[in-house]
This record gives structure tokens, sequence and C-alpha cells, in this order.
């Protein structure tokens, strides 16, 4: 019949076709995946070794990594230890100092107490340090010393002889000893002396950069023959410091 509109019913199922999209979607992953590998494989590649390689470079990582840490333990150990050792060693070469420096100013005072009462078994030539000090020179190590020498017995006569000096300290935490020659121009490392009653020598220095002085020994040696050389050790002490 003319006129007559016809009824068309048509089916739509959107959850079917985004299902259908989405596998083909994995699928086409998929597909580039295993063709991705596949390709590595040819080409000499092998992930599970490269996997395994990368699980052992890991664990070597981890081994040096503890290792550097116990290195800096113990080197952290040994440092401590060192420096103990160093403050040790520094309070024991003061204490041994004072104790040899009392020694030294006691046999000095019976020698001149002896004097005083006659005793006549003394040689005229008995020396005496009455006096040691060091002060800072004008450049760094750079130092001055003065020693005034003395006659505590009759001096009727002049006496003459040499002095020696050694500095005994520390460079690096290793012991030193320097002999008057090294820190100085003087020859042979002895300064000269003549005199009655008292005499001041005074002499520059210079340490060896790093060294560490702790205290000086001066022993001083009379020229006539049969006098007995007098020995005394002082603390190393920079006066205005």
């Amino acid at each position: 019949m003319a006129g007559t509109s016809r009824l068309v019913i048509r089916t739509y199922a959107p959850l079917r076709y985004w299902l259908l999209v989405g596998g083909a979607l994995v699928f086409a992953l998929l597909a580039l995946f295993v063709a991705f590998e596949w390709g590595r494989y040819n080409a000499g590649f092998d992930g599970r070794k490269a996997r395994a390689e990368h699980g052992r470079m890991m664990e070597q990582v981890h081994k040096l990594e503890a290792e550097n840490r116990r290195q800096r333990l113990e080197l952290a150990s040994q440092e401590t230890q060192r420096v103990g050792q160093t403050r040790e060693q520094a309070e024991l070469a003061k204490t041994t100092g004072d104790l040899q420096s009392q020694v030294a100013r006691q046999a000095q005072d019976l020698v001149f107490y002896r004097g005083i009462v006659g005793d006549n078994n003394l040689s005229a030539e008995v020396l005496r340090i009455q006096e040691f000090r060091v002060t800072r020179g004008a450049q760094p190590d750079e130092y001055k010393l003065t020693l005034v020498l003395g006659r505590p017995l009759r001096p009727e006569d002049a006496i003459n002889g040499v002095v020696k000096m050694t500095f005994e300290g520390a460079t690096a935490a290793t012991p030193v000893n320097l002999d008057l020659g090294a820190v100085s121009n003087v020859a042979n490392g002895e300064l000269r002396f003549s005199y009655r009653y008292v005499a001041t020598l005074e002499q520059a220095i210079k340490l060896p950069p790093g060294f560490a002085p702790a205290r000086t020994t001066i022993e001083i040696i009379p020229a006539r023959k049969g006098s007995t050389p007098l020995r005394q050790t002082f603390i190393w002490t920079v006066e205005g410091s």
C-alpha cells in the first residue's frame, strides 16, 4: 500500500563493541611484545641471562659497599688509637722532662751549697744554668734562645768551653731529636763561651716545618781537663704564648 512506512529495528550492543576493540588492542600489544622479544632473541640477547647478570652485579655492589664501610670504620678506629698514643707520648715526655729538670736543679743546688760550706773536693769550675728562655722570632718556626750561665763557687779565673743543645719532639707522631747545628748556622752545633762570673748566650734557630718541640736538653762541657760536664733538660715553653 502506497504511503505506508516501514519500521526498521537495529540491534545496538555498545558493551560488545568495546570488548572487541579492547581485545584487538591487547592482541596487538601482545603481538608487538612477542615480536620485540623475538627480535632481541634473534640478535643474541637473552633476557634471563641479563637479569641474572644484573643480580650478580647488584650483589657485588652490595659487597663492595659493605667492605667500604668496614674499611672506613677500621680507619677511624686506627686514627683514634693514633691520636691517643700521641697524647700519651706527649704527656709522658712532659712528665719525664719535669722530673729530669727537677733532678738537675736539685743536683745544682747541692753543688752550690757544698761550695758555700767549703767543700774543697769540688772543682772551682762548677757551672750553673741560671736561666733559659725561648722567645718567638720574626718568622714562623723561628725562635731566639737565651741561656744565662753562672758560677756558684769561687770565680778566681775565667772558665771556657762549649754548649750543646738537643731539641726533642715529634714530626707526624714520629719522635725526632735535632741538635743545634740542624736548626741554626752554628758550626758543629756548639756554642763557645768564656767568662768569669756570668755569661749570656743568645742564638736564633729555625725549626723544620711540622716539628713539634717538647723539651730542650742543654749540655755544658768545660774545656779544662777533668771537669765534669753539666747536663740539664727544660720543657719547651715559649714566653708570651
